[in-house]
């Protein structure tokens, strides 16, 4: 472990920075400090804890209580030395921040040594919500630390409030109808697991499901999450957290013991995060994905979720339910180097405009700062040529 302190007399929010190899389980220290909703980013979730070209940077304050971490992983060819923090792709990716940490605590902690040592010229974060409180924090923070924080849009979230009165009656007679069909063809149960009672065997049986589907049926099976062993490898090391097992909930509709629907959500009360659903298309006429969703609303009050977040994409049937438009969801580049961040612009996309903002008000400074550190005009074609590399790799 390489530990480096700043100089507290010289630092007005002065913090410990420490660089760990791989996915440190000292992240966990800080999921008590997160935000109800963020409460999830422990260190099983972002990776294995010897995941070889893992890396961890964790920072605590002055009175050593935790502020933030931030994992990464290598992105892109080796040569560019981008980093990208990992992590289920939904609900979506962020860092564990402290909920009462500062702008300028947070600036520190990305302006420190140890800090750039470890992420390079450029590093990525996402997709995260664009209106998430702590992502809009780090990002004027790290525009304050020096780094241009570009933003590409990724779609938008849809959010149901399970107290709206869905189904309605009209739709639970039609459901009500397709479940009397549906249990002509056997037993049906419909089930939701969490905690303790996670198995190796239901996550394969959710593999079942998507096999069955038009996800394993009519794609390459990149967009599921349970198809391959690989995946369910991975569900198997999160949920070997005991506290993550716990969030991590799946409701699953069987016929005679036959798996042929779920739905895998995350909870976080009062948000519940839709992870993924599928149902098996020899069964598509009993709309069984649409009774499991009635299910999960039934529930809801119990589990004391106020919001599904049902995530990105709409086929109709959210708005149907009544669900509306929610967080935008945007994928964003950190980038050292302020002139050659428009070359990865050009590919990526512009500059996250709160992050605008902060890094306008800060040049200044910083500029002075940069002229007594007589920074070689070397080092900074360096740093040109590292990143018109990235602009060409990680654009995608």
């Amino acid at each position: 472990m390489y530990v480096e302190r700043i100089d507290w007399a010289e630092q007005r929010n002065g913090v410990a920075v420490a660089r760990h190899p791989g996915i440190d389980r000292a992240v966990d220290a800080l999921a008590p400090l997160l935000s109800p909703q963020h409460r999830f980013l422990r260190a099983a979730w972002f990776g294995a804890v010897d995941d070889g070209d893992a890396a961890t940077l964790i920072a605590w304050r002055a009175d050593d209580r935790p502020l933030a971490a931030i994992p990464t992983i290598a992105f892109g060819p080796s040569l560019v030395g981008a980093r990208t923090v990992p992590g289920s792709y939904w609900p979506f990716r962020a860092l564990p921040i402290a909920a009462d940490a500062t702008a300028e605590e947070l600036a520190d902690f990305l302006e420190h040594p140890v800090t750039l040592g470890a992420l390079g010229q450029v590093w990525r974060l996402g997709p995260t919500y664009a209106d998430d409180p702590a992502t809009q924090l780090f990002s004027r923070a790290a525009a304050m630390a020096g780094w241009t924080v570009l933003s590409r849009p990724l779609g938008q979230t849809f959010n149901f409030d399970p107290a709206t009165g869905w189904p309605r009656a009209s739709t639970r007679r039609r459901l009500a109808n397709y479940a009397r069909q549906l249990d002509q063809q056997g037993a049906v149960t419909i089930e939701s697991v969490r905690g303790a009672r996670w198995s190796a065997a239901l996550l394969d049986e959710l593999g079942a499901i998507e096999q069955a589907s038009w996800v394993g049926r009519a794609t390459d099976g990149t967009g599921a999450k349970f198809l391959s062993e690989t995946r369910r490898a991975d569900w198997r090391r999160v949920l070997s957290d005991p506290v993550l097992a716990q969030m991590l909930m799946a409701t699953v509709l069987r016929v005679d013991g036959r798996p042929i629907a779920f739905s895998f959500d995350l909870l976080t009360p009062p948000v519940q995060y839709s992870i993924a659903s599928s149902y098996d298309e020899a069964f598509a006429a009993y709309r069984p994905g649409k009774l499991v969703t009635a299910h999960l609303v039934g529930q809801a009050a119990a589990l004391g979720i106020e919001r599904i977040d049902f995530g990105a994409g709409d086929s109709g049937y959210k708005r149907e339910m009544g669900a509306e438009a929610g967080s935008r969801i945007v994928d964003l580049l950190l980038v050292r180097n302020r002139a050659a961040s428009s070359l990865l612009q050009l590919r990526w996309g512009p500059e996250c405009a709160i992050a605008a903002e902060a890094y306008r008000t800060a040049s200044l400074l910083r500029h002075a700062a940069r002229a007594r550190k007589g920074r070689s005009r070397i080092d900074m074609l360096m740093a040109m040529g590292a990143i018109a590399a990235a602009a060409i790799s990680v654009g995608e």
